[in-house]
């Protein structure tokens, strides 16, 4: 039995290579993508504060509004606000700013060290009502979720 190549050596199939390129750039993409939300996070440092929380018997869960900004006060009453240290003038700049920039939507999270003096959590707030901004709320860690080594 005689076997007959049934195409010419000449003729080859041409393999498409469009798919596998378009799937190596969405990869790529994607991974720029990711890449890029992971050195921004890191640089703001802005849920990195080694703040320890107070307790709260009913506290809220942080959740993140679009607009918000969050203001930390560190335990010698330091206002840090995007890894910044503002003194209290430019806090209240900054906050006057965020209001005409979303007037009536800007929202305001005070991250309050639970071994800062009161007075600069409440300062926060008396700027916040100076600036005209009505929604800020003061970040606490629920009473269920603090450790028993206090």
């Amino acid at each position: 039995m005689q076997f007959v190549a049934s195409r010419p050596s000449a003729r080859r199939r041409k393999i498409d290579m469009t798919p596998m390129i378009d799937c190596v750039f969405q990869l790529l993409l994607f991974f720029l993508v990711v890449s890029q939300f992971e050195d921004e996070a890191r640089l703001t440092t802005e849920g990195e504060l080694a703040a320890k929380l107070p307790a709260a018997a009913s506290a809220m869960p942080m959740v993140m509004k679009p607009k918000e900004m969050i203001i930390n006060v560190d335990q010698w009453g330091r206002y840090v606000v995007s890894g910044q240290i503002h003194v209290e003038a430019e806090l209240s700049t900054l906050l006057r700013r965020a209001e005409i920039n979303n007037p009536g939507r800007q929202s305001i999270v005070i991250r309050g060290d639970e071994r800062a003096d009161w007075k600069y959590v409440a300062r926060v707030m008396s700027l916040c009502n100076q600036a005209h901004i009505k929604d800020y709320r003061v970040a606490v860690i629920p009473s269920d979720e603090v450790p028993e080594d206090n």
